[in-house]
């Protein structure tokens, strides 16, 4: 018996408004409601609501032998609450069939395990209040940012108490081993690892719309049957993508929902050795067959794995180190509005805009891109940034000043 194990990721962006230089020490509010507005309800119209109502209806017509995980931002709920909070509803209901795992991550989808072990500690305790609080559950496994992983991001996340964690089964890194399997933390052990298996994912998320695809057209039963092919050795099949593949990505036009809509029968099928199982099922399933060794960051970005999509040139460098340099200050402020706005400062996103990688991966790299180059996308962020540090910097004095008044009164 295999074991397919399908994970979603669902995220959406705070955007910033077009920000200029005239702006600053005038204006405060930094983000494009409108544009906030109308991308979630388009997503929300063709992928969130449709897809939701077609995998409650597989768990129900498949007696919970269906199942599945997800993982949602933070950002993303807070978003669904004010735009779409029927979105929310039809999470809930997933969630109450006890088919749907939901996995704990940073709350503002951050590079936060990058900077700072502190930081990433507190944008996960973040996360797990809203998931508690919108869907009222405690996860147990973890995927990071973009499936951002190394040895020592994987120590950290198991001492906050997780037992699984997601990562990408990245060719460098596993050499000939199969990503068909759980594996273990280098440092500790008690951390178990399920990684992608890439091309598997990337056959629905990214090819399963090309008609030059020398598979095209991609049927649920050629797909089960892949995955119950002996060429696909292994024990757990793991299927991770983004959530908007379904009628974003890939279009309802494309097929891709009467794909899903026939893949729980074709995989179930007798005969064919599969069955579904959620992520920490999966960990719990399954030994570890061996230990990871991944001392230098991955992720499952563009070809190469790693983390240039948000911090591979000069502009990105720059963006990420100003931000991190307000830690401190923000900390000391201690005030829940520049709170909020430090959180959605450190949105992945806001970084991959500035990315100048527009080879082979151009076309994720634009996709939702508001802006029309790297270097606009750096400049916006960077007045903005500098408007929230003249502000903090406001902030702070005049919490000095106050406190200089309160100890003169006392004396």
């Amino acid at each position: 018996m295999k074991t397919v194990c399908l994970y979603f990721q669902v995220h959406q962006p705070w955007r910033l408004k077009k920000y200029r230089f005239f702006n600053m020490g005038v204006d405060h509010n930094y983000l494009d409601d409108m544009q906030n507005r109308s991308i979630m309800q388009k997503v929300a119209r063709q992928c969130y609501l449709p897809m939701n109502a077609l995998l409650l209806k597989l768990i129900k017509e498949n007696k919970g032998r269906f199942r599945c995980s997800f993982s949602i931002t933070g950002i993303a709920m807070e978003q669904m609450r004010v735009y779409a909070p029927e979105v929310l509803d039809s999470f809930k209901e997933l969630s109450a069939t006890g088919c749907v795992e939901f996995l704990a991550e940073t709350y503002s989808h951050s590079l936060a395990s990058l900077a700072s072990k502190e930081d990433f500690a507190q944008q996960v305790k973040l996360h797990m209040a809203a998931l508690k609080k919108e869907l009222g559950v405690k996860p147990t496994a973890f995927r990071n940012t973009e499936l951002i992983y190394s040895d020592e991001i994987g120590a950290a996340v198991a001492e906050m108490g997780f037992r699984t964690m997601l990562a990408e089964g990245a060719k460098h890194v596993l050499g000939w081993k199969s990503p068909n399997f759980v594996y273990a933390n280098a440092i500790d052990q008690k951390l178990r690892l399920l990684l992608r298996n890439y091309k598997l994912s990337d056959d629905i998320a990214f090819r399963f719309s090309n008609r030059g695809w020398d598979q095209w057209p991609l049927t649920a039963e050629k797909y089960a049957s892949w995955l119950a092919s002996d060429e696909t050795p292994g024990e757990v099949i793991n299927l991770f993508m983004d959530y908007e593949t379904f009628g974003e990505h890939q279009h309802a036009d494309t097929g891709i929902f009467d794909f899903m809509k026939a893949l729980p029968k074709a995989v179930l099928a007798k005969g064919n050795g599969l069955e579904f199982a959620t992520v920490s099922e999966s960990a719990r399933k399954y030994q570890p067959v061996a230990v990871l060794h991944c001392p230098h960051t991955m992720s499952w970005a563009d070809e190469e794995r790693d983390v240039t999509a948000w911090l591979g040139n000069e502009l990105q460098n720059e963006a990420f180190s100003k931000l991190y340099s307000l830690k401190e200050k923000v900390a000391q402020l201690g005030n829940p509005d520049f709170d909020y706005v430090w959180s959605f400062l450190q949105t992945s996103d806001h970084f991959y805009y500035m990315a100048t990688k527009w080879l082979s991966d151009g076309d994720v790299h634009s996709y939702f891109n508001p802006y029309d180059s790297a270097y606009d996308a750096f400049i916006n962020y960077m007045n903005v940034l500098s408007d929230f540090m003249i502000e903090l910097d406001k902030a702070l004095e005049a919490k000095v000043v106050k406190a200089l008044g309160r100890s003169a009164r006392r004396k």
